[in-house]
């Protein structure tokens, strides 16, 4: 079967643009299902796979399909989206006798969002190549507001000529989407991104029972620090899960454990000393200990609170 057109939303025969594209989604979690329904919204064609159907609910009703395995979902597809936890369920996918490369068509491009190993994406890269395929490893960054909202930063690596080709559907889920490099660079900027977003958790978090401790309107000493040198993201998206100590995942402590997890093993490999990175791995690896795993990473709070002598709330 002839490979899809180098850009999977332009028919360059017609020189407009094509109604739509075959997509396949596999994993429809938190992140998954919103960046799914934002391309079936946009008029693309998206087959979704979930290993929990009733998580393709979202996609249908935006006028995707609900597939019934991955072999389902990828049969014609143009496009194969990835996004599910870790570098294990990604291999599953990719490799299994009823995965991507055995049932998809040749010279399809498969798009990995999933957050993992770099020396994983790195070999997998070179399977998909062998197997007649092109894989780009995308990460996203922003959590479920900015999959929710179609403003994800996305950090891609492997060939520029297939990030071009793709380039039109990572606009329609994000905001800031930039080529960093060969296939592994996306996911190398990944774990730098999720090294600075956990030191400012932790450090978002020790500063409220700081403030808090002292009697402070923690919520007005928030609003004027985030309009100075300590403002950040972090500190926008994260200050209401501390003030209410609300902390329904828009991303599992558990998740970010695995990426620490990845932060410090590759810049071990990479002789690079993180003391900070280490650090706030290890309080990750605390509060998933302390039965946090499943709430979203805010919830670092919970740690200083337990550190603190203070019962968590």
């Amino acid at each position: 079967m002839p490979a899809p057109p180098a850009d999977p939303g332009h028919d360059p025969h017609h020189g407009q643009e094509k109604d739509m594209t075959d997509i396949a989604f596999i994993g429809l979690g938190i992140m998954g299902s919103p960046m799914a329904v934002h391309l079936a919204k946009a008029g693309h064609q998206v087959a979704g796979y979930n290993l929990t159907p009733d998580r393709t609910k979202p996609l249908v009703a935006a006028g995707g399909r609900a597939a019934s395995s991955i072999a389902d979902a990828v049969d014609g597809a143009e496009v194969v989206c990835v996004m599910v936890p870790d570098s294990p369920e990604v291999q599953e996918v990719l490799t299994a006798e009823d995965g991507v490369f055995a049932n998809a068509r040749q010279g399809a491009l498969v798009i990995d969002f999933s957050s993992i190993r770099p020396d994983v994406t790195v070999d997998l890269a070179v399977t998909a190549k062998e197997q007649g395929f092109r894989l780009l490893d995308a990460p996203v960054s922003g959590g479920e507001a900015g999959a929710v909202n179609a403003a994800l930063s996305i950090m891609v690596g492997g060939d520029a000529a297939d990030f071009e080709a793709a380039k039109p559907l990572f606009d329609v889920v994000g905001k800031t989407i930039v080529h960093v490099g060969a296939n592994g660079s996306g996911q190398t900027v990944k774990a730098a991104n999720q090294l600075i977003v956990a030191a400012n958790i932790q450090a978002l978090a020790e500063a409220v029972v700081f403030l808090e401790a002292y009697g402070v309107d923690t919520k007005a000493a928030l609003e004027v620090l985030g309009g100075g040198l300590a403002g950040s993201k972090v500190l926008d998206q994260k200050k209401e899960n501390m003030l209410s100590r609300s902390f329904d995942p828009g991303f599992r402590i558990e998740l970010h454990h695995k990426d620490m997890g990845i932060v410090t093993s590759a810049a071990r490999e990479a002789g690079v000393v993180v003391p900070l990175g280490a650090l706030v791995a290890q309080l990750m690896a605390s509060a998933k200990a302390s039965g946090d795993g499943g709430l979203d990473h805010s919830a670092l709070l919970r740690g200083v609170e337990r550190l603190s002598g203070l019962a968590s709330s």
